[in-house]
This record gives C-alpha cells, structure tokens and sequence, in this order.
C-alpha cells in the first residue's frame, strides 16, 4: 500500500482552500493527490508525473475525486504547460514530493532496486533517455567514478567504478549489486550498493538538472500567497531546496514558512521506515 509521507504537515502548510487551483507536481501513485482532492469543491488539482505508469494508478486510486482533478505526464521543467493546459496562468499552491514511490523500487521490470534480477532501467519515464544499463556499460571508469561520487556521495567511488568496468557486461541490478558489494564490503547498515543505484537513478532522470527547474519555474506559478511544499529525501536535494527559498526571502519575493525543516514525527517514522529522511520545507510567495 502506498502511504504518503508527511501529508497531514504538507497539507496544513498549503493551507488549502476549497475552491483553489493547486499543482501536485510529484503525483506518484496519487497519495497526496487524493488528500488534496478531497478537500477541494469548487476547485481544482492538477496533478504531474513524468512516469506514466504511476500517473494511470494514481488515476484509479483517485477516481473518486475524478471531476475535480486534471492529470499531466510531464517533467518538472514542463510544470508550466501543465498549469497552461488546465486553463490557468497562477495556482494557490504546489507540493513536490521528491522521493522515489515503492512501486518503482520494488518492481522487478523498473532496476531501481538492488535487490532484483530485472533489467537495469531505472528510468523514470520509460519512453525516452538512456537506462541505467547504458551508464554502466559504456561511461568511461573516471566519468563514472565521478558520478557515483557526486551524485551518491560514495566516498569508494573510484574502487567501485574500476569494478564496474573490469565486470562489463553489466546484466542486471543483482549483478551490478553483487559487483560493488565485492568491491566494497558492507561495514555497516546499508547495502553497500546504497550509494551507487542512487547515483545512477539520478543521472538517468536528471534529478539534479529537474530539481533545478522545478526550484526555478515553481514560484513564478505561485500568485501572492502562494505557497509551496517540498519534501526532500537526500541531503543534496535539500540543500538546493534551502538556498532558493533563502534567496526568494532575501530578495524580498516571498516568507518561509519552516525556519527550519519539519521532519517525520516518530509515530510516522515507525509506521513508515521509508519517511525517516524526509525533510520538508515551505513558504509563501509575497
């Protein structure tokens, strides 16, 4: 079953309104767009994923609400056309849940998870880009060692992507799992191909290069008094999240509303171990 994290904290920071127009940017398989549907009479949620397989389940776990919500597949960096084609310039609020749903990590077809034969994919929207497969297979050792550094903050980087490269033909995301754990032994917790999956998960959707976007075309969306919620789960994600509502502030454009990040609370932590690194963050456009 698909729990949304933080909703109810989520949902009281957009202070929803029942005849508002609200962008639900991340729909996954519709968790938070069907809390933010129910509380809407008048109004109206448009709701945006770039896979198009959570956007149809998201579509029946909200058919309920059915005439008060628009789905759009697309990529943050197409936010505005979403809005555009629902028939509106502004909306009143926008939540970005930037975390990967459980039914891309635990389906065997989709290579998110190490913990599965499947193909190594890791594409969020199945219809165009490189996978997974194409990194690992054919990005020269340095560049790799690089991306697995940067983006997964892997400080075995270089030993990893040397491993990688002497065990080409990269076959699947249990082979690529069982190279990187014989290269770097598990010392602690995580699987030591934590780091590594991650890393090409986010080189394959250009989550940095979306966040971007969606950090920059989010607010100009927003109407004064506006407001947007964004649920990171990665360090380097908040960050960014953190800077641009800083500058909004200091420039005097809008007011955060979280002096600092709310995080689960243990309740939710305990109930949904896949919460405990969420970190979440909003504001009001002035």
């Amino acid at each position: 079953m698909h729990i949304p994290v933080m909703a109810e904290e989520a949902l009281a920071l957009l202070a929803i309104r029942p005849e508002g127009v609200y962008l639900d940017a991340t729909a996954g398989l519709g968790g938070h767009t069907g809390m933010i549907a129910a509380r809407l009479t008048t109004g109206l949620l448009i709701a945006n994923d770039r896979d198009a397989e959570s956007l149809e389940m998201a579509r029946r776990h909200t058919a309920e609400w059915a005439d008060r919500i628009r789905f759009h597949r697309g990529t943050f960096a197409e936010l505005s056309e979403a809005v555009a084609e629902a028939g509106y310039e502004r909306v009143d609020g926008l939540l970005a849940d930037l975390g990967v749903s459980r039914y891309q990590l635990t389906s065997p077809d989709r290579g998110f998870s190490f913990l599965t034969e499947g193909p190594l994919d890791m594409r969020m929207d199945r219809s165009t880009g490189m996978t997974a497969a194409d990194l690992v297979n054919f990005t020269a050792e340095k560049a790799l060692a690089d991306l697995i550094y940067q983006f997964g903050e892997e400080r075995r980087a270089r030993r990893i992507a040397r491993a990688i490269v002497r065990a080409r033909p990269i076959r699947s995301a249990a082979h690529l799992a069982g190279v990187v754990e014989r290269a770097v032994p598990r010392t602690g917790r995580l699987h030591p191909a934590t780091k590594t999956f991650m890393a090409l998960r986010m080189a394959v959707n250009d989550e940095p290069g979306q966040l971007d976007r969606l950090l920059e075309i989010g607010p100009t969306l927003l109407g004064g008094g506006g407001r947007m919620v964004v649920i990171s789960f990665m360090s380097l994600d908040d960050r960014k999240v953190k800077e641009r509502f800083r500058q909004l502030g200091r420039d005097g454009k809008a007011a955060i509303l979280t002096k600092h990040p709310l995080q689960p609370s243990e309740e939710e932590s305990a109930r949904n171990p896949a919460s405990r690194s969420a970190k979440l963050r909003a504001l009001e456009m002035i």
